[in-house]
């Protein structure tokens, strides 16, 4: 997310941390049942040839309503049965867990999940969070990422090069390249596209160096962007973007693979004599934003746009939930503070201040109402309508802003959140699992629980249909059928996120 229309308008830039990590040796993750690497292995806690979870609740992914006393067999990374539990055998030589009380759900496929946080001290940058973000990820459930936008692409290609090479712990990865914008950009750490053969060379370059999606961002021109998509879609690659300067319809048109955000956060189109080509003032966009109804002839347009094309939208809401003003105390973020290290902690807590006083970011608002409550009231409205339209709703934290959000625990709050805005529960885990695959294009493999499909498992305690808070009783989570343990994922980073 980073900037954006209601978030800090007066932020100096500095450079970002480049975090480099050697690359890993050529070698073949261990396979279920093996022994994993000493480095993993303390994090393991299923790993048997054979797996049997009995008597378990099952929520499938596909938003169909949840089944009870079911049993499931893993073996070769895959689910080989699944069904009623008097009906699937047992084999003797099977590792057999008790899912009573207990409910399987498939591990969530983030879609906007970065790899590099927001640090506000001594001034604002994004620095890459390799050893902190992949394990909580992993332990909140969420065993498939896409990074959506680098700010340390060698950095992100060695943590999926140790992750699938089984040398660390953390979800599978779609690589995405580095942000690609246009020349008003003032990020640091981003690609200045210079014209539209620039835009090609780029792509091809990254492409060659393997990263699997690209991202562009607010500054790119729609010359610029059609290069990007023309030259990533001739090797068979994807296109994400977090727009301003290019609107949503415009992008559709191109060929765009999907939008980030949505149109109460990032979508220009309805700004009054939007220039082409150019990102309208924080001021314009977000008048813009306030004064378009969710119910509306220019909404309801978008939205059959977007169905018509089956053109994706990924939902981000937790980022912009920490910029909210006046919000209560909640065990969510008494739980990210526990996680952070101590000086982002204070950062982050000083912002959270500033925001609550009126000053965000030491802005002077000049007496004018702070709009991000506003804002994400309206996009929770427009996600919901969207969805019940027919529309391809994917899920990701963003754990980007200032710090607030992170890994892990932003994937649960952002399913919290959507029941919050309407969905229930159950749609909100099919938003995060089934539509996240889908617009990946591996929901071939992963997404849904049933037999043939990759073991990509999250198992919890309670029920998530009738309580989405449950969601965060994680106890074991699957990766291509091994087992790890989400309470000793979680305590390895205590202390370490902000800094690592």
């Amino acid at each position: 997310m980073m900037t954006h229309s209601f978030g800090p308008r007066c932020r100096a830039l500095a450079a970002g941390m480049l975090f480099s990590l050697a690359p890993a040796p050529a070698s073949v993750r261990a396979a279920q049942g093996d022994a994993p690497n000493p480095l993993v292995a303390p994090f393991v806690s299923v790993n048997a040839k054979t797996v049997a979870i009995r008597h378990v609740r099952l929520i499938d992914g596909t938003g169909a309503s949840p089944k009870t006393d079911r049993t499931l067999i893993i073996s070769g990374g895959k689910i080989v049965a699944l069904g009623p539990a008097g009906s699937v055998a047992i084999p003797p030589d099977a590792t057999s867990i008790d899912g009573t009380n207990r409910t399987v759900m498939p591990g969530y496929v983030g879609t906007h999940n970065h790899l590099f946080t927001g640090v506000e001290r001594p001034r604002h940058y994004w620095r890459s969070m390799p050893f902190s973000f992949p394990r909580l990820y992993l332990a909140a459930g969420t065993t498939t990422i896409r990074t959506t936008g680098s700010m340390d692409i060698y950095g992100d290609m060695h943590i999926k090069q140790r992750i699938d090479a089984g040398l660390t712990v953390g979800p599978s990865i779609d690589l995405t390249s580095p942000y690609l914008t246009g020349a008003d950009n003032r990020d640091l750490e981003m690609d200045d596209l210079r014209d539209a053969d620039d835009a090609r060379k780029t792509v091809a370059f990254w492409a060659d160096h393997g990263v699997h999606s690209f991202k562009v961002y607010t500054d790119i021109t729609r010359a610029e962007l059609s290069a990007v998509i023309e030259e990533a879609h001739a090797r068979g690659l994807k296109v994400m973007g977090h727009l301003c300067s290019v609107t949503f319809t415009e992008a559709a048109a191109l060929g765009i693979d999907e939008i980030e955000h949505g149109p109460f956060v990032t979508d220009t189109e309805f700004v009054d004599d939007k220039r082409p080509d150019t990102c309208p003032s924080n001021d314009a966009q977000e008048a813009a934003q306030l004064q378009t109804p969710v119910e509306s002839p220019k909404i309801d347009r978008l939205i059959a746009e977007f169905v018509r094309r089956k053109l994706p939208m990924s939902s981000t809401l937790p980022v912009f939930e920490s910029f909210v003003e006046n919000l209560p105390p909640d065990e969510e973020f008494t739980k990210t503070l526990d996680l952070l290290d101590p000086e982002q902690k204070d950062a982050v807590l000083t912002d959270r201040k500033s925001i609550a006083e009126g000053k965000p970011f030491g802005l002077d608002l000049k007496g004018k109402p702070w709009p991000a409550g506003a804002l994400l009231k309206k996009e929770m409205a427009f996600e919901l309508k969207f969805f019940r339209a027919g529309g391809l709703l994917t899920a990701g934290p963003d754990p980007s802003g200032y710090g607030a959000t992170i890994a892990g625990l932003g994937d649960w709050r952002e399913l919290e959140l959507l029941v919050q805005a309407g969905f229930t529960p159950v749609q909100a885990i099919h938003v995060a699992t089934e539509n996240g695959a889908i617009a990946l294009g591996i929901h071939n493999r992963v997404g849904t629980l049933a037999v043939g499909k990759d073991a990509d498992i999250t198992l919890v305690v309670g029920d998530p249909s009738a309580r989405i808070s449950d969601i965060e009783r994680v106890e074991t989570v699957f990766k291509d059928g091994v087992g790890y343990d989400s309470k000793k994922l979680f305590a390895s980073v205590r202390g370490s996120v902000g800094r690592l």
